[in-house]
């Protein structure tokens, strides 16, 4: 080969290996020698959230407002998959079984810490899980009928004391996270009281107005429009401080101080074994979303109080919210011989 053309086919060799050597470290930066995505990759393919709730519902809104804000920053799809029934077995059964790459999501309500209370032999623990944020919490009024001819909490207590076994609580589905918050007040009051289990909130608030139940426990959106009517007169809210929402109504904490934490929460959850880097990357996301202006005014709106937390903190939080209702039901009788 002539000179000419062994030096051009050196540079020619040259180039190439300089073009092929950031590729290599590129891919050396993008996942780990055993091929797992890493923090600076993820996410690689589109993130499946599973919520354990039907379309429509304030959950399903909430996931969906995250998983849109998520898909915008990172350029990648976050999928809201509804995996409703079970008490969240279902939903909590996909997700824990995932591959923990932090691709495949669990959003967990109340139920994910409710459930292992109420049945035995639940298909899960919060070891098979690592806990990434805690989103915020729903909140829950206690109100009685303008008829019963109260207007506190200590009103309420005193007049069942006088009436044991004579008042309705007129509640959601028993196991719910408003049930169980239902049967926290009547246990720390001290009261006896006859509880009526309806398929929801607006079942269970038609009796308080139509003057068969006494009192109920129900969400803020759900009770607001007759508490302003003057149908239904508000009690007490059920979370750790007022709400901007009745900031005259006091807190349950004010009286029991068992309520200045919440029952239940909403909380992101991933796989057992997903890269803490990937866990931290999902932290901040999440925590940068739940501070936009837009996000923090419709979660004002729909009286869902924001509550962002570390890992770490999730992680406790649903520790001992599964520690504190498993014995709130083992106290209160309601879990299944």
């Amino acid at each position: 080969m002539p000179p000419a053309h062994r030096y051009h086919a050196a540079c020619l060799l040259a180039i190439c290996i300089a073009l092929a050597v950031p590729s290599s470290v590129s891919r050396a930066q993008s996942s780990s020698p055993s091929g797992k995505t890493t923090a600076g990759a993820f996410p690689s393919k589109p993130v499946r959230l599973v919520a354990s709730t039907l379309p429509g519902g304030q959950p399903d809104m909430l996931a969906r407002m995250i998983a849109q804000k998520m898909s915008e920053n990172w350029g990648r799809a976050v999928i809201v998959e509804n995996r409703s029934g079970a008490g969240g077995i279902l939903a909590a059964g996909i997700v824990g079984k995932a591959t923990p790459d932090g691709h495949t999501l669990l959003y967990a309500l109340p139920n994910f810490a409710i459930t292992p209370a109420l049945q035995p032999n639940v298909p899960y623990a919060l070891k098979d899980f690592e806990p990434i944020i805690q989103i915020g919490y729903s909140t829950n009024v206690l109100v009685a009928s303008p008829a019963l001819g109260v207007k506190t909490t200590d009103d309420l207590i005193a007049t069942a004391k006088a009436q044991p076994g004579k008042l309705i609580f007129a509640s959601s589905a028993t196991g719910s996270a408003s049930h169980l918050s239902g049967v926290r007040f009547a246990h720390l009051a001290g009261i006896k009281v006859i509880t009526v289990a309806f398929k929801g909130g607006p079942d269970s608030a038609i009796e308080v107005l139509a003057g068969r139940a006494q009192y109920h426990v129900g969400t803020m959106g759900v009770v607001l429009p007759f508490v302003n009517e003057g149908k239904m007169i508000a009690l007490a809210v059920m979370t750790p401080e007022r709400s901007s929402v009745l900031p005259e109504v006091p807190s349950l904490s004010e009286l029991f101080v068992e309520f200045k934490r919440p029952e239940t929460s909403h909380n992101i959850l991933a796989p057992a074994g997903t890269p803490r880097a990937i866990v931290d990357k999902i932290n901040r996301e999440i925590a940068r979303i739940i501070d936009l202006p837009d996000v923090k005014e419709r979660m004002q709106g729909i009286s869902f109080v924001a509550a962002p937390t570390t890992p770490e903190e999730c992680a406790k939080i649903l520790r001992d919210q599964m520690a504190t209702l498993g014995k709130l039901v083992a106290d209160a009788g309601l879990r299944p011989k």
